[in-house]
């Protein structure tokens, strides 16, 4: 769990690096992009906090991290380049499958109350980024529900190829 989920944080960090690299380019400095960089820095804390995890419980990183580093900000940077409600899709399609997967982690996650408030802690911030996401015209993305699906996708694959490699 404490892999895949120290994977997945570090794929969201890289999306936010990739879309926010493409702003910072653009000179883009809207509501969207602003809560893009607040989003970021709530990945950052989840990063950090999966890190220690990792240091302290002596598991093993995915060792798929370099393909989620270049995939991740592909992605990210791909998605701000169609526009902020492109990215904003992203970051809708990421956070509802990372919601579905912290609450099927939560249902297992027994005798572990660190773990579990930790998991419940940032579904919950998660919720809020897919939440603010729509606020910010992720929807309103040209192609959406075909971009929406095929990141989902991507995710779910990437969270499968994380558990095991």
């Amino acid at each position: 769990m404490i892999r895949v989920d120290h994977a997945g944080e570090y794929g969201a960090v890289r999306i936010y690096e990739g879309q926010l690299a493409v702003f910072d380019a653009l000179n883009r400095t809207s509501e969207a992009a602003e809560a893009v960089r607040g989003m970021a820095r709530a990945e950052q804390r989840h990063l950090k906090a999966f890190d220690r995890l990792v240091n302290e419980r002596k598991v093993r990183p995915t060792a798929l991290e370099p393909v989620w580093r270049v995939a991740g900000f592909a992605l990210g940077a791909a998605t701000a380049l169609l526009g902020e409600k492109a990215a904003m899709a992203c970051t809708a399609a990421v956070e509802e499958v990372i919601d579905e997967h912290y609450a099927s982690q939560l249902q297992r996650l027994e005798n572990d109350e660190e773990l579990k408030r930790t998991v419940a802690n940032f579904r919950e911030e998660e919720i809020a980024h897919r939440d603010e996401a729509l606020i910010h015209g992720a929807e309103e993305a040209p192609g959406y529900r075909l971009l929406s699906e095929a990141i989902k996708s991507g995710c779910r694959l990437a969270i499968r190829l994380s558990e095991h490699i």
